[in-house]
C-alpha cells in the first residue's frame, strides 16, 4: 500500500504559500510515497514537483485543481492545464482526453466551490473518484455525506489534506494498493477503487490562518494587476 497525498497547494496557487521544495520535504518527512500538487487553475508548479519528486524519494503526480463552471475538480495525471470555466462534463472530458482522472473534492461543501451547488448527484456520479475526506472541513458532516454517497454509488474514494501551507501536507492521505510505485499505477489503482482513506482534521486555527493568508495574497495580487 502506498501513502499518497492527492490534494495540496503551492505558492503558485492564489491562496498557497510555499514553494514546491518545501512541500516535497514535508511529504518525505512524514513518510508519504507520492505527492500531487494541485494548484488552482495552474499546473507549472505541479509539473516541476513531479520532476523533482524522485530526489526526495517520492513519486510525483502532476495535476491541478480546475475551477469548472460547477465548482472544483481535481485533474490528476495531466500535463497541460485544463481551462477554467468549462461545464462540469466538459471538464471531465478534457481531463480524460489527456489520460488523467477526475476526482471531485469536497463536493458537499458548497461554500468552498463544491460542485453540488450547481450539478445533480446523478451528474456527480460521472466523476472517476470522490474525495470523501478533506482535512480542511471544519466539521465532519460534508465528509460523511461524501463517503455515504460514494459507497452507495460504488465510486472510488480518496482523501486529501487540501494543504495550503507545507506543514499540513500529509494530514489526510489516500492509501493506494497499486501494482507499482509510479504515477500511472497509482492513478490506475485509484480509478479502480483500490483505495482506503485516513486522516485528521486540520486544526481550526491553522485553517483560519490559511484562509486569512490566502485572502491577503489574493488582495495583493489584485492590487498588483490593477496598478500594472
Amino acid at each position: 500500500m502506498l501513502s499518497v497525498e492527492l490534494h495540496a497547494h503551492s505558492a503558485l496557487s492564489y491562496d498557497g504559500r510555499d514553494p514546491v521544495e518545501l512541500l516535497l520535504e514535508q511529504a518525505a518527512a512524514v513518510g508519504l510515497d507520492a505527492l500531487a500538487i494541485t494548484d488552482h487553475d495552474e499546473i507549472d508548479a505541479s509539473l516541476e514537483a513531479a520532476e523533482l519528486a524522485p530526489e526526495y524519494g517520492l513519486v510525483g503526480i502532476p495535476g491541478m485543481e480546475v475551477t469548472s463552471r460547477a465548482g472544483h475538480v481535481l485533474a490528476l495525471g495531466i500535463h497541460e492545464a485544463i481551462p477554467a470555466g468549462l461545464p462540469f462534463h466538459e471538464t471531465l472530458a478534457a481531463i480524460r482526453d489527456q489520460g488523467g482522472i477526475a476526482v471531485v473534492p469536497h463536493p458537499f461543501q458548497e461554500s468552498r466551490s463544491g460542485v453540488l451547488a450547481n450539478i445533480s448527484k446523478e451528474d456527480l456520479a460521472d466523476a472517476d473518484a470522490i474525495e470523501v475526506y478533506n482535512s480542511r472541513l471544519l466539521t465532519g458532516r460534508a465528509n460523511r455525506q461524501a463517503a455515504r454517497y460514494a459507497r452507495r454509488r460504488s465510486l472510488p474514494m480518496t482523501a486529501g489534506s487540501d494543504a495550503h501551507i507545507s506543514e499540513m501536507v500529509g494530514q489526510a492521505v489516500t492509501l493506494v494498493d497499486a501494482e507499482a510505485s509510479s504515477a500511472d499505477a497509482i492513478l490506475d489503482a485509484v480509478a479502480d477503487g483500490q483505495t482506503t482513506v485516513e486522516g485528521k482534521r486540520t486544526p481550526w486555527r491553522i485553517s483560519f490562518r490559511q484562509a486569512a493568508g490566502g485572502a491577503k495574497r489574493r488582495a495583493r495580487n489584485w492590487l498588483t494587476q490593477f496598478l500594472a
